[in-house]
């Protein structure tokens, strides 16, 4: 439902990845767009693999009955190939908008993963590729054997380490960047307070943004903005997918949903247009944040 409903607000791409649910996600994408696959660029990932212990080992993990598995990075050639079939099986169609390695896979040599990526496009299973999580120096090595379009980054208000080198890159080789976790997992939401109860394997605590004295100097901070926000009748939310969207190189801002009310919440952010003088606000008060980087 939240899938068809933000199709029906006008969103078009959708971003998605076999390790999301070892498949689900995959074949739920292909259930929304069946019938209308050409309206729609559809984008997933390869190189995260939980069915091998080739690779490097991410992390653990468990699926749906509670069998115990774990996810390793491994994106050499012959298992690109295997994955990509995978996908376009789940998603009920013959072509990938945009297929991106998950991680960087360090046992597999860049030139193996984008030679298999290069031989999926001349073939028409690829239309274009995509890296996540590349730094500057792997995004050139990639960009020697296949035409890299974007970078999918994770960047936020309160992490913004990419624009000291990945936005400058991009920005001068005319590439994309498609950041993820904008509201930092829900800390710039504004809804996390001192006292906020997670759920038990919520590792959101553990993070150094949920810590103390980040938490307090965020909210503090977030405090700061709401003005802003109300002066345009939006959300934090609203005003920090905003914020992201119009920052040099972001091609498509990717923000997560759950329900029907949580994707007409973002899409609205679209909607906003607000003056130059409060973005200005909104940056000095970013750099004004100060937040530790190292809690034991």
């Amino acid at each position: 439902k939240a899938m068809e409903r933000s199709f029906d607000l006008g969103m078009t791409t959708i971003d998605t990845a076999p390790a999301y649910g070892f498949g689900k996600s995959e074949e739920l994408v292909g259930r929304v767009i069946k019938g209308r696959r050409d309206k729609f660029q559809v984008l997933t990932k390869y190189g995260l693999r939980w069915d091998t212990d080739k690779g490097v080992f991410h992390f653990d993990t468990e699926d749906e009955s509670g069998r115990k598995l774990a996810m390793h990075k491994y994106a050499a050639k012959e298992s690109i190939i295997l994955e990509c079939e995978k996908s376009l099986k789940r998603l009920g169609t013959d072509y990938i908008d945009l297929y991106q390695i998950h991680w960087p896979d360090t046992s597999t040599p860049i030139a193996d993963t984008m030679e298999a990526v290069a031989r999926l496009i001349e073939q028409g299973k690829v239309v274009c590729a995509g890296v996540c999580n590349y730094s500057v120096v792997e995004m050139m090595e990639a960009e020697k054997y296949v035409e890299i379009l974007t970078n999918q980054v994770p960047y936020s208000m309160v992490k913004r380490d990419i624009e000291k080198d990945v936005v400058p890159y991009c920005l001068e080789k005319s590439k994309g960047i498609l950041p993820y976790s904008p509201l930092q997992r829900g800390i710039l939401t504004g809804k996390i307070s001192n006292d906020y109860t997670f759920n038990y394997g919520d590792n959101r605590p553990s993070t150094i943004y949920y810590r103390e004295p980040n938490l307090s100097r965020i909210n503090k901070f977030l405090n700061e903005l709401r003005p802003v926000a109300e002066s345009y009748n939006a959300t934090l939310s609203q005003l920090v997918i905003y914020w992201t969207m119009k920052q040099p190189g972001i091609l498509s801002v990717l923000v997560g949903a759950r329900n029907v009310s949580q994707v007409e919440e973002n899409v609205k952010a679209a909607g906003l247009d607000m003056d130059e003088s409060h973005l200005n606000v909104i940056n000095n008060k970013i750099d004004s944040l100060t937040l530790e980087k190292n809690i034991s």
